[in-house]
C-alpha cells in the first residue's frame, strides 16, 4: 500500500496538483488527498502546502520525496528483472525531451519501441536542458536528451553534431548571402533563444568574442522563426528545428562553422527497459543516418 502513497505524492509533486494528480492517476480527488494525508501522519509531519496557486512540497516532503523516488525505481527495476528472467522485456522508461526531439525523432524511435517490444512504455517530458538535467537529478526520468552535462552523475552519449544557420527574412540585405559572417550578424537586430543550461547560439558568439545586438530573447523556436519572418530582426538556430520555416525566410550557413552536440544523459546503471530504448535509439540513427545529416 505504501508504494501507492508514494506514486500518489509523486504525481502530485509533479503536477502540483492534487485534481490534475487525481485526473492521472485515474483516481477521487478524495482518494489523493487522503493518501496524501496518510503518508503525513505516518512521518508525523507535513509533506505538503496547501494555497490558492495550487500545492508545493514543503523541505520535509522534498527529501522523503527522493527516498520514495528511489525505492519507486527499486520496485521497477524489480519487476523488469523478473521479466527479463521469463524472457519478456517490459517496464517504463521515462525521457526527458527538447522539442526538437519530440517533433523529429521520437514518432519514428516510438513506433519501433512499439513494434520491437511491445511490453515498454514510454513516458515522455518536455523541457529545457536545465529542466532536464534537474529531473536526471531528482530522479524524475531515467534518461534525457541534453546538448552536453558537466555532471559526474551520468553517462552522456553524443548521438548528433546539428549545424547551427543564421535565418534572415526576405526584406534582409543579408537574404541573398551564400554564407554569413558572425560579425555581420552582430549589426542586426538579433532575436536570440533564451532557453536555460548551456546555450550553444551564446556560446558561439562568446567564443569569437563578439556582442550581438539582442533586440527580443524567445525560448520558442516557432517564435523566434515567426519574428524572422515578420522582419524583426535575424536569428541563429540548430539544423534540427528548422524542418518548417515561413515561405520569406531563408537558412545561410556561417561562416565560422557551428553546432550543438545532441546526447542522451544516462543514469550510470540503466533498467533492462532503459537499455533497450538506448539499443532501438542508436540502432535508428544508424539506419537513418544519410536523412539526418
Amino acid at each position: 500500500m505504501s508504494l501507492v502513497k508514494y506514486e500518489i505524492l509523486n504525481k502530485v509533486a509533479e503536477v502540483q496538483s492534487f485534481t490534475e494528480a487525481a485526473q492521472l492517476l485515474g483516481l477521487t480527488q478524495s482518494a489523493v488527498s487522503h493518501a496524501v494525508s496518510s503518508l503525513e501522519k505516518e512521518f508525523g509531519f507535513a509533506l505538503i502546502h496547501r494555497n490558492r496557486n495550487g500545492v508545493k512540497l514543503t523541505t520535509e516532503g522534498q527529501t522523503m520525496l527522493l527516498a520514495m523516488r528511489q525505492v519507486l525505481q527499486a520496485e521497477e527495476l524489480l519487476q523488469q528483472e523478473a521479466a527479463k528472467i521469463v524472457g519478456v522485456t517490459k517496464g517504463t522508461v521515462r525521457i526527458g525531451l527538447i522539442s526538437s526531439i519530440s517533433t523529429q525523432w521520437m514518432p519514428n524511435i516510438i513506433h519501433s519501441i512499439d513494434d520491437q517490444y511491445p511490453g515498454i512504455k514510454i513516458e515522455l517530458r518536455e523541457g529545457d536542458y536545465y529542466e532536464i538535467e534537474q529531473w536526471l537529478i531528482n530522479g524524475e526520468i531515467d534518461c534525457g536528451f541534453l546538448n552536453r552535462t558537466s555532471s559526474k552523475q551520468f553517462n552522456f552519449m553524443p548521438l548528433k553534431k546539428d549545424y547551427l544557420f543564421c535565418i534572415v527574412s526576405s526584406k534582409s540585405h543579408l537574404y541573398n548571402k551564400e554564407e554569413i559572417d558572425l560579425f555581420e550578424i552582430a549589426q542586426e537586430p538579433f532575436i536570440m533563444p533564451s532557453y536555460r543550461g548551456m546555450n550553444d547560439v551564446i556560446a558561439t558568439f562568446e567564443k569569437h568574442h563578439i556582442k550581438p545586438n539582442i533586440r527580443f530573447e524567445l525560448f520558442d523556436d516557432w517564435g523566434i522563426m515567426s519574428m524572422v519572418g515578420h522582419h524583426v530582426g535575424v536569428s541563429i538556430l540548430p539544423k534540427l528545428v528548422l524542418s518548417q520555416l515561413p515561405p520569406n525566410v531563408r537558412v545561410i550557413p556561417l561562416k565560422q562553422e557551428s553546432f550543438r552536440t545532441i546526447g542522451l544523459a544516462t543514469k550510470q546503471s540503466l533498467s533492462p527497459a532503459a537499455q533497450k530504448f538506448v539499443e532501438v535509439l542508436q540502432q535508428w540513427l544508424e539506419e537513418n543516418e544519410e536523412d539526418l545529416k
